[in-house]
Order: structure tokens, then C-alpha cells, then sequence
């Protein structure tokens, strides 16, 4: 045998201290990118849910290796059954999408006005605040057409995958949730739900409603879900499971056709950039509510906030200013619309400095005013509901998603063939148009929004509450971003809701004397009984997540 050359070993030994090198090197880099988070935290990804249940779900189909998109999704049909006053796919959604280019997309596919509606349907409207009933208010449901465009531009499992926890949950059944069951002892919920189709899934045989201890299922909403699972968005909208609802919608009065489903379009455009302090926001554009959210957010920028914001006189200061900015933000709901119908109309001006400097100027320090101040001249109705999603995967997709099926329980229509709860979305032109027209988008609170900040921090957050929506958002990034406070404190903190006709409302634990001096300055304080806001949030910064679900619903984030 050859004695190996003495060049040839040094140059082996020499490459195999390079190759030990290149790997440790490697192994260095790798364990230096995982942070270590604190407690609480996520290396990876998470999902901020109404249940904890719905962001486990969530966050198990990222564990196998699925997008934010395919979470997001499966938490949101989740929810159908975990909270199904909130949403459903007999309703609509709308979602912030940012890639991992930083690039940010918006798809909306909430309901829109069928070919056919009823006469007149404005004349319908509440003149004081209760719930719409009836199917004269249901929108064309895009949430299927929905979840089908974003599970095809960034989805990484099967469609079917999706629906395949929550259609064991609803044809199993689950322990009635603790947030709703104590929602249907509401004595206005409880009899909505037990003087409706609705009291078919939520009542005994008795006809009262379920309660803590019994079990809900969803027999015939499972069935859909499956059909749905194996053919797709088609069968709902083409297909056997809009025969179906259709021929129950006609049953209840209703107007909707095979004809209005199987037109219905998911819009999708870039979002809005607004500029927020260091950071940059992206808002949903209209009819959506992201324009008013930006419009507060801005007019508050402007007064220079900080921690000191909320220490002694400044703190009633502080909250007196931001009234004034709700009361103006509500002069301006009318100017919310679908741009493609109404040509005449623009939320433009709520996203111009001039105009947002001339109103910011127009906030006394120590004093407020009557209505027609706030050009608030024909006020529209105030609104409850919907379901909000935040998810972040390993890769940096970014979903912000609100979904509705408008007010608690949409208009009380059960469609039994299909197991699925309308939306009375229609009802959301009250007070905030003269006219509707077939195809239209109704405005909308929803404010799904997206932010980053030069440093590299991106936060994820929307809400739901209906016309809670946009006070609650408003405050929670204000706290965060400006206030001094983290995440959890952000969103948990009270809040001061102002409705339709500027009065002002508190959540119950607000700061006593603050509303005290708030009083003293002059303002309307009423008590508002049904306080549904809710955030969810998740944010990175620094290689690490934290995510929050509002415990006003109980809920809990997930991640890993």
C-alpha cells in the first residue's frame, strides 16, 4: 500500500479545519438568530383569536407548516362555532395582508347589496338603537369567495384542512362557551335568539335558550362545512349549498338569488399608507373604516403624546382632546362609502394635513361644543358585532383579518337546510346614506390595520365591537405607540366610547375623576350598557412576538 504524499495530507487536514470552521460558524449564527423571548413570548409565530380554542387551531396549522393565511382562516371558521354571534360564512370579512416583501394588500369580501332589495329599504331604519331583525337586511356573503382568493395567492395546505377541526367541533359539539352563554342571558339576546329560526341550534326543547353546562352542536353546519372542505367555495356558490340557502332565504321573505351568489367578486387593492410618527400604517381603504381610524390617530399625533400624557391634569387633558376627535371623526361617518357607487363623495380629506391641521385647531383645551360643531348634522346609528384575527407566521406573512356578520347574531336568520346564520349587513346604511344601490358595499367600522416602524417592529391589530371598533383601535394604539404602555396593558386599559349623538360613554373601572373633570368641562356622560369592544394584537420586535387576545371575550392567544 502507498504512503499518502505529504502535501496531499496537509491539504486534507487543512480542508477539514475549513469544513469545522464553516459548521461551527454556522451553528453560531443559527443559535444567535433565535432570540431568547421572555415569558409570554413567541420565537416563531402566533395567532391572537376571540377563544383560545380558535387560536390553537390557529396556531396548529402553522406547527404543520402552514402560512398565516391558512391560520388565519381556520381560526375564523373556528369562531363560526366558538362565538357565531360574531361571524360566519353567511357573511364577510376584511383583510390586511403584508408579504414577506413588506409588500401590503387588502382583500375585501364583505357583503354587498343583492340585484333585488326590498322598496325603500332605508325606511326601515331604527330611529333609536336595537337590532335590525329580518331578511330584508341580508348582503351577498363573500367570506367563502374570500378565503378562497387568499388561500390561493398565499396559502400552503389543502383547502380541506382547514375546515377539518371545526367540522369536528360542530358535529361533535362543544361545551356551551363561557362568553356565550353568558351573552344569550342578555335579556335583548335571549329573546332575539328565542323568538327566531335561531333558537333551533340555541335553545332546549323547551324553546328557552342553552346555558352553561349544555352542549352546542352544529349538525347541519357541519355538513356544509364538509361539502365545502371536498368541493370548495364553488358548492356555496354554484352549487347544491346555495340551492339551499337560497330556497331558505326566500322562505324568510328574503330577496337573495343563485344569480347575486354566483356574481359576487372579492375586491382587492393596495392598502393606504399613513405616516405615524416613525412608523408607517396601512389602513383598509374605504368603505372601510381604516380612513376615520387614521383621521383620530393623526389629529392625536399632533398634541405631542407621551406617559406624561396621563399623569394629573394632563390626563383628563388628554382625554378631553381625544372626545373632541371622536365627536369630529363622527361628523364625518357620512363621508364613508363605496367609492365605485358614489362618485360625488370622498373620504380623501380625512387623510389631508390641511384639513386635519384646520380641525386639530379647532379642539379647545378646556371647553366643547354643540353638534353642528362637529358637523355632525344628521347623525347615523350606532352597531355591534363582528370578530377579529391577528396572525404572524415564521416567514413574516401578516394578517390582519375582521370578519362580521354585522349586529349579535346577524338579522336572526337560521337557514336550517345549511346549518348557516345571516348577516343583516345592509342595515349598515342606516343613517349613513340616502340611498342603496345593487352591488354596493355598505360602509363600515371595520379597520383591520398593519403597522411597521422603521426599527423593523410590526404590529398587527384590528378589532370588533361594531361602532366600538374605531374608539377602541384608536386607543389602543395610543396607548401603546405614544402612551408608554405594552401590549396587554394597551388593549385591557377602559375605554370612553362616543356614540352617534356625542355622548360620551365609559367603560366600567375608567378613572373616576377623569370623567369628573371631563364633566366639569361640559361634556354629555351617559351610560352605555353593551360594551363589546374588543382588540386583538400581534407584534414583533427585536426577533421576538408577543400576541394578546382581549379578555372582554375571554380569549387567548396562541403561538410558538
Amino acid at each position: 500500500m502507498s504512503k499518502l504524499k505529504p502535501w496531499l495530507l496537509c491539504l486534507c487536514v487543512c480542508g477539514l479545519i475549513l469544513l469545522l470552521t464553516v459548521v461551527v460558524a454556522c451553528v453560531v449564527w443559527f443559535a444567535g438568530s433565535r432570540v431568547a423571548c421572555p415569558s409570554g413570548e413567541y420565537a416563531r409565530a402566533a395567532v391572537a383569536a376571540d377563544s383560545r380554542l380558535c387560536s390553537e387551531i390557529g396556531r396548529d396549522m402553522l406547527l404543520q407548516g402552514g402560512s398565516a393565511v391558512d391560520g388565519a382562516i381556520a381560526a375564523l371558521l373556528c369562531t363560526s362555532v366558538v362565538n357565531p354571534q360574531s361571524m360566519g360564512i353567511g357573511g364577510g370579512s376584511i383583510v390586511t395582508i403584508r408579504d414577506k416583501t413588506g409588500k401590503v394588500k387588502v382583500y375585501n369580501f364583505r357583503e354587498t347589496v343583492p340585484q333585488l332589495f326590498k322598496t325603500n329599504l332605508l325606511n326601515d331604519c331604527p330611529t333609536t338603537f336595537r337590532l335590525s331583525s329580518g331578511s330584508q337586511w341580508i348582503g351577498i356573503p363573500g367570506e367563502l369567495r374570500g378565503y378562497e382568493a387568499i388561500h390561493n395567492q398565499y396559502g400552503r395546505l389543502r383547502w380541506s384542512k382547514l375546515f377539518e377541526p371545526t367540522i369536528k367541533l360542530a358535529r361533535d359539539g362543544i361545551p356551551m362557551p363561557t362568553y356565550l352563554g353568558k351573552l344569550l342571558q342578555e335579556p335583548i339576546i335571549k329573546n332575539r335568539v328565542e323568538s327566531s329560526s335561531l333558537c333551533e341550534v340555541f335553545c332546549n326543547k323547551n324553546r328557552t335558550v342553552l346555558n352553561k353546562g349544555d352542549t352546542l352542536k352544529y349538525t347541519k353546519l357541519a355538513e356544509t362545512m364538509e361539502t365545502i372542505a371536498q368541493k370548495g367555495a364553488e358548492s356555496f356558490y354554484t352549487g347544491q349549498v346555495g340551492r339551499d340557502l337560497i330556497q331558505d332565504i326566500k322562505d324568510a321573505g328574503g330577496t337573495l338569488k343563485m344569480e347575486d351568489l354566483a356574481s359576487y367578486k372579492v375586491r382587492v387593492e393596495d392598502a393606504w399608507t399613513v405616516p405615524l410618527g416613525n412608523a408607517q400604517m396601512y389602513i383598509p381603504p374605504p368603505p372601510a373604516g381604516g380612513t376615520l381610524l387614521a383621521f383620530i390617530l393623526k389629529l392625536m399625533e399632533g398634541f405631542s403624546l407621551t406617559s406624561e400624557s396621563l399623569e394629573g391634569d394632563h390626563r383628563v387633558q388628554t382625554y378631553h382632546r381625544f372626545i373632541e376627535a371622536m365627536k369630529f371623526a363622527n361628523g364625518q361617518r357620512r363621508s364613508i362609502c363605496d367609492p365605485s357607487f358614489n362618485k360625488d363623495k370622498s373620504a380623501a380629506h380625512l387623510m389631508n394635513s390641511s384639513f386635519i391641521n384646520h380641525i386639530r385647531e379647532m379642539i379647545s383645551s378646556n371647553s366643547t361644543h354643540d353638534d353642528s360643531y362637529y358637523f355632525n348634522i344628521k347623525p347615523s346609528s350606532d352597531q355591534t358585532g363582528t370578530t377579529h384575527v391577528s396572525v404572524m407566521d415564521e416567514d413574516g406573512l401578516a394578517v390582519s383579518a375582521t370578519s362580521t356578520i354585522n349586529q349579535i347574531f346577524g338579522g336572526a336568520i337560521y337557514s336550517s337546510r345549511t346549518g348557516i346564520i345571516l348577516n343583516n349587513e345592509l342595515s349598515d346604511f342606516c343613517g349613513r346614506a340616502d340611498a342603496v344601490k345593487a352591488g354596493e358595499q355598505p360602509p363600515s367600522s371595520m379597520t383591520p390595520v398593519i403597522l411597521e416602524s422603521k426599527s423593523g417592529r410590526i404590529l398587527v391589530i384590528g378589532g370588533s365591537g361594531g361602532s366600538l371598533i374605531t374608539t377602541a383601535v384608536a386607543l389602543s394604539i395610543m396607548n401603546h405607540l405614544w402612551l408608554g404602555m405594552n401590549l396587554t396593558e394597551a388593549i385591557s386599559a377602559p375605554i370612553v366610547f362616543v356614540d352617534s349623538k356625542n355622548n360620551v360613554h365609559f367603560e366600567p373601572l375608567f378613572d373616576k375623576t377623569v370623567i369628573d373633570g371631563l364633566k366639569a368641562v361640559g361634556h354629555k356622560i351617559t351610560h352605555w350598557k353593551y360594551f363589546f369592544n374588543v382588540v386583538n394584537a400581534v407584534e414583533k420586535e427585536g426577533g421576538c412576538i408577543s400576541a394578546f387576545s382581549d379578555i372582554r371575550k375571554m380569549g387567548q392567544s396562541a403561538g410558538y
